[in-house]
């Protein structure tokens, strides 16, 4: 048994079979250096709870149609207005949801807090810490509930593919992928799922003892489900495993069709693309019988706004602008994602078409592709308010900053070092009425299309 203090804590229901799991994966001889712990921290009482809820998700039918919000929703509204600071100090909650004026996460990121009800009960409150594209580094606020129910969404969507996840005691059920120069990695174990393992690893060469240890690992692993960003699913695919999963998730960025069909090829497993956003969870699911990114949650209702913060028209694109949740840390009215879509309505549900998420860019420096998520570690550490990175086709980098960061400039390039060396990096400033995309790229195998 481990002498941390805080196991306990982090296993609130941990049993001897659970104790071995976790034993299992932290200490093989092929496992990698885990540099985290982190745990399910879920109480007796409420494994029972997650159980119930991903029964009710299961079976849940999504039946609104896009221009008309369903019942639940009043009735969420007035919740928010009576219960979040931010909403209360605006008056009487307005009679129509469309007079709600949106947010965006900027004004999450200004002050989270106020976002937060009165009454979540706080000695139980988590926070997760999340850069994002938009130049907003935000802190989201969770429960152990909360984020043990996103399962929930991931089996709806395993569902349609027809993959019942089954994994229990002395099995690995799930296991993250990332691929970072650095990387949260940890081993933890699901009370909902009879305490089958769950693993995060980072499949970067400076988090193992030898080379040959991510395929050996992952192989002795023998994972249910496997999930990652399109980067690191990327590297899975090359690792030469000879064990596959039942299915494949890909999470966090836009997965390109080719990509995703390189993944089916080589492990002969249906690939989830699920569109996800720390502030909401997963959103929907891309389905092909569907025409685009089906919805997986049953309350949480779907705007597509324009510019001008107005409803669109029916089957034009414009920002995916959504209500409701089931984080009840963060209940959301007309939250803004930064992401684009048209909305349609499908035989199972609303469907978002043609959604333009975030895409996966990586950065050529060193003699060696850098994930963008290790150019934002480089330069977290900088009070930037704001900045852009794009590489042209010949190499060439060049680091935007508001005006406000201006100043920074030679600290941030200095922070660029460690990943590109002497190559040059201009500077260049945003302005206020730039619409940012923080990564871009046209240098040659940017853009992680497989």
């Amino acid at each position: 048994m481990t002498e941390d203090p805080l196991h306990r804590e982090r296993f609130p229901t941990l049993s001897a079979e659970g104790q071995r799991m976790i034993d299992f994966m932290r200490h093989h001889p092929h496992a990698p250096i885990y540099r985290n712990h982190s745990g399910n921290r879920l109480l007796h009482e409420e494994i029972a709870l997650v159980r119930s809820f991903e029964r009710e998700v299961a079976g849940a039918a999504i039946g609104w149609t896009p221009g008309r919000p369903p019942e639940w929703v009043q009735g969420f509204v007035a919740g928010a207005f009576r219960t979040v600071p931010f909403y209360r100090a605006l008056g009487s909650p307005p009679r129509r949801l469309e007079d709600v004026a949106p947010v965006s996460r900027a004004d999450l990121a200004a002050d989270v807090a106020r976002f937060v009800p009165d009454d979540v009960e706080t000695a139980r409150l988590m926070v997760f810490q999340t850069t994002g594209t938009t130049g907003h580094p935000l802190v989201v606020p969770s429960h152990p509930l909360v984020a043990a129910r996103y399962a929930a969404f991931h089996k709806r969507a395993l569902g349609r593919t027809g993959v019942v996840p089954m994994h229990g005691a002395g099995q690995v059920g799930v296991v993250l992928l990332g691929f970072q120069q650095r990387c949260f990695t940890y081993v933890s174990v699901s009370p909902a799922m009879g305490e089958s393992g769950l693993a995060k690893i980072n499949l970067h060469p400076n988090d193992w003892r030898a080379p040959g240890d991510r395929a050996r690992y992952l192989d002795a692993m023998a994972p249910e489900i496997v999930a990652g960003d399109p980067i690191s699913l990327r590297e899975y695919a090359d690792l030469g495993c000879t064990v596959a999963p039942r299915a494949i998730i890909s999470v966090s960025m836009a997965l390109h069709d080719g990509l995703r069909r390189l993944l089916e090829e080589r492990f002969g497993c249906p690939v989830l693309d699920i569109y996800s956003l720390n502030e909401v969870g997963p959103v929907a699911a891309h389905d092909d019988a569907a025409g685009g990114h089906l919805l997986l949650q049953p309350r949480l209702y779907v705007e597509i706004l324009g510019d001008d913060g107005r409803l669109a028209p029916a089957g034009e694109r414009g920002e995916v602008t959504v209500t409701g949740g089931f984080n009840f840390c963060l209940p959301l009215l007309r939250y803004r994602t930064g992401d684009y879509a048209s909305l349609a309505c499908g035989p199972h549900g609303p469907v978002l078409v043609d959604l333009q998420g975030r895409r996966p860019v990586r950065f050529f420096g060193r003699g060696q592709w850098w994930n963008n998520v290790d150019v934002t570690h480089a330069l977290r550490a900088l009070p930037l308010s704001r900045f852009t990175l794009h590489q042209a086709a010949d190499g060439e980098l060049v680091l935007g900053l508001a005006h406000d960061s201006l100043a920074l400039g030679p600290a941030a390039l200095a922070a660029l070092g460690p990943l590109f060396g002497d190559r040059r990096i201009a500077l260049r400033a945003i302005t206020a009425d730039d619409k940012v995309r923080q990564y871009t790229s046209d240098f040659a195998g940017a853009s992680q299309a497989g």
